[in-house]
């Protein structure tokens, strides 16, 4: 692919080009659709969901709006002008389907001091977030007109409203954020403009490209926000490195005086191969999702395979032509600073950082193996007592958000969910007199029961003998309280009134439903998944290496990064243990999805630097270096560049870890963590340690393995000017047959 990229140049960066500008421009004209909420969560959530769209019922936004007051009871006559004011102004915008005054729901609260007034908006859910604004103002109108109450207002359309609009903010900051932090640590690591704007371009068109095809193909496996920001997480930090790989590898080779043809082919024959194999395992390991059954993940397990695949392609191809277009000319823009930070023997010694650090390594590696491991394991403990949940958004936001304080209040004055659990009933005869007993039976014991209480809604929907009871449960919405009532709601009260009708589905549905299905689902498929992501990746490094011990030792290390990530994703976002820093607080649970990604993305992209870095040691041990300083060398050549590659990821990731969503700050700083612990304990210590201890048998393979395909690249690398005299204008080597000598 290098030689071929070098031999049609402008073949090769024109059809990117277009290629490019192709996904992009049909992918905004076909659009995205979205995962629906019959796909998003499996269960009775999904069969609801189903229910009610095959009925042609869209569940309403509802809008709670609290007037509240310290010293004045409900019953006074300005508490009462209030509430008046509030029902004015929210009919007044033309927006909502039905207000109801807390005098008629009884929304009173047991002190007398707080009253809900019940709001309907217009529209399916999804209009309603689009036209809420103009309630929201309404309703500080009146907040503003009677400073000494309180008037706040909450429900799915403002909540929505606000994740919406917070979602678009995090993520043009993300892009904003994520790519100059990118090029300026490109330009440290180079010292010249043009060799850090590289990757940076390439990474970037890998990204729009991706988000084209994602968006045109969208129309039979469905996309989400989720998947959006992910892609541009995984595509500009796995673009740069890939790019970074290449590009040092062929600087690498024009500093130990080879010319740019042998160069070329020599970054081709092995960072290349890395780029190509570390991609595939992504791909693989991302593949793994698919298993779960969940759209959202589907969707974001599709997303990444996209932009891997585009940022794989991007650089196998389109790199080496620009490369052999600029030959020299890459260096150019040197920052003379920069430049002079640069120790013209860094590429091969590692400079004086990991010369420190891997010297003691391998003088005693058992102590190494032990203290590292020790570490990690440590690290890695909090894992244990990791609980999971699909975050409530009070768990979502951030601290001091006006939608947080809001519900704070209402939950105080009226305890319980705030999101009620629906029953969907199904029915051959809904107005049927069983049917109507059995409902009311429902709403009876649903009342006397410890673990629900009121009020209890009944809709009937007579043409399409469809009804739905919303039934409040205690706790909040994704505690073990909630959990109970819901278990006790699915389990014995409906079987024991609704069911008992002939020829009736009843499937419970609600935010604590959609938490714990979520949970369930994603429980069983867990070990599914983390069984295909290992044994595929661990064949792969089998193949790939033909070493049963390099396959094993790349499976069990990053099963430790992964683990200490765990824990670190543990002690801060559940426990709130150094929360603070991070501008957040512990919400007692990490996002259910959250773990399961980090398993499958962190099995990839861990990969990028295990095989970089065992292709040089294996490199060295082919030409005939002893396995003690075939691992010298394969690390001392390689650390400049992890650590340059490694970089940029935590960089890229800690700026997803400073957004405002909390399951943005998670998945950021979970991935920052493992990847910066991979690059530094991983790569520096243990991985070193554990192969000058096994020595010669790194490359052990059995004999009943002979028979896996060969898939070591196998050419021996030439020495420095060795392909002198088969060029003579090195700087842009343009005809095939100088190519193809230069290759053998």
């Amino acid at each position: 692919m290098g030689a071929w990229s070098a031999r049609h140049r402008k073949t090769a960066v024109f059809g990117w080009l277009l290629f490019v500008v192709l996904a992009a421009a049909l992918g905004t004209v076909h659009g995205s659709t979205k995962v629906t909420d019959a796909e998003s969560i499996p269960g009775q959530v999904s069969r609801a969901a189903r229910i009610l769209d095959e009925a042609g019922l869209k569940s309403p936004a509802g809008e709670t709006v609290l007037v509240q007051s310290s010293t004045r009871s409900a019953d006074e006559p300005e508490f009462r002008a209030a509430v008046g004011q509030v029902i004015a102004a929210v009919n007044g915008t033309g927006q909502a389907a039905e207000v109801r005054s807390p005098y008629d729901t009884k929304a009173v609260s047991a002190d007398g001091h707080s009253a809900l007034v019940m709001v309907t908006l217009k529209g399916d859910p999804t209009e309603a977030v689009e036209h809420v604004r103009s309630v929201l103002d309404a309703v500080a109108g009146v907040q503003e007109q009677n400073p000494d109450l309180t008037v706040v207002q909450l429900g799915d359309a403002s909540s929505g409203k606000w994740m919406q609009d917070q979602f678009k903010n995090d993520f043009a900051r993300a892009e904003w954020t994520a790519v100059p932090l990118a090029l300026g640590i490109l330009l440290v690591a180079f010292g010249a403009l043009v060799a850090a704007v590289l990757p940076v371009v390439l990474a970037l068109t890998a990204f729009v490209a991706a988000a084209g095809l994602v968006a045109l193909s969208s129309g039979f496996l469905h996309t989400s926000n989720d998947a959006s920001s992910v892609m541009l997480l995984v595509g500009l930090a796995v673009g740069v490195d890939y790019c970074l790989f290449y590009l040092r590898r062929e600087r690498e080779e024009r500093a130990a005086g080879r010319d740019a043809a042998t160069a070329l082919a020599v970054a081709a024959a092995t960072s290349g191969r890395a780029v190509l194999v570390s991609g595939v395992t992504v791909v693989v390991a991302m593949a793994g999702m698919f298993l779960t059954g969940i759209a959202t993940f589907r969707s974001m397990a599709y997303a990444t395979i996209v932009v891997v695949i585009t940022a794989v392609l991007g650089s196998l191809t389109v790199l080496p032509a620009l490369l052999s277009m600029l030959g020299d000319r890459v260096e150019k823009g040197r920052v003379p600073f920069l430049a002079r930070l640069r120790r013209p023997d860094a590429a091969q010694t590692g400079g004086r950082f990991w010369n420190a650090v891997l010297t003691p390594v391998l003088r005693r590696p058992l102590a190494a193996t032990v203290l590292a491991g020790a570490f990690l394991l440590a690290l890695a403990a909090p894992m244990l007592t990791m609980h999971t949940a699909n975050l409530t958004f009070q768990q979502q936001l951030p601290r001091g958000n006006a939608l947080v304080a809001a519900s704070q209040k209402i939950e105080a004055a009226f305890p319980g969910s705030p999101g009620p659990a629906t029953v969907v009933i199904k029915a051959a005869d809904i107005d049927s007199p069983a049917m109507t007993a059995a409902i009311a039976d429902l709403k009876a014991k649903a009342l006397a029961s410890t673990l629900m209480h009121g009020p209890v809604e009944v809709a009937v929907h007579a043409d399409r003998n469809v009804a739905t009871v919303d039934i409040p449960l205690n706790g909040t919405g994704n505690d073990a309280t909630s959990n109970d009532a819901l278990k006790s709601l699915r389990e014995d009260l409906v079987p024991a009134t609704v069911l008992k009708v002939p020829g009736t589905e009843a499937p419970v549905t609600g935010r604590t439903a959609g938490s714990y299905d979520f949970n369930h689902k994603m429980t069983g498929s867990m070990p599914l998944v983390f069984a295909f992501v290992i044994t595929f990746a661990f064949l792969l490094m089998l193949t790939s290496f033909r070493s049963l011990a390099v396959a094993v030792t790349a499976v069990v290390l990053n099963l430790l990064s992964v683990g200490a990530a765990y824990g670190v994703l543990t002690l801060v976002f559940q426990h709130g243990v150094g929360a603070s820093l991070l501008g957040t607080a512990g919400v007692g649970a990490v996002e259910s999805w959250v773990p399961l990604f980090l398993f499958v993305i962190l099995f990839g992209l861990s990969m990028d630097y295990h095989v970089f870095v065992v292709s040089r040691i294996k490199e060295g041990h082919d030409r005939g270096l002893p396995t003690r300083a075939a691992i010298a060398h394969g690390i001392r050549s390689t650390a400049g560049v992890v650590t340059s590659a490694a970089v940029i990821m935590v960089a890229v990731f800690a700026v997803f870890g400073s957004l405002s969503m909390q399951v943005m700050k998670q998945m950021g700083v979970g991935l920052a963590v493992a990847v910066l612990i991979d690059a530094t304990v991983i790569r520096g210590v243990l991985l070193p340690s554990v192969m000058t201890l096994l020595g010669d048998r790194n490359w052990y393979l059995p004999r009943w393995l002979n028979w896996l395909p060969d898939l070591s690249h196998g050419e021996s690398v030439p020495p420095p000017g060795a392909g002198r005299a088969l060029h003579a204008q090195p700087a842009a080597p343009a005809e095939g047959a100088r190519h193809r000598r230069a290759e053998v």
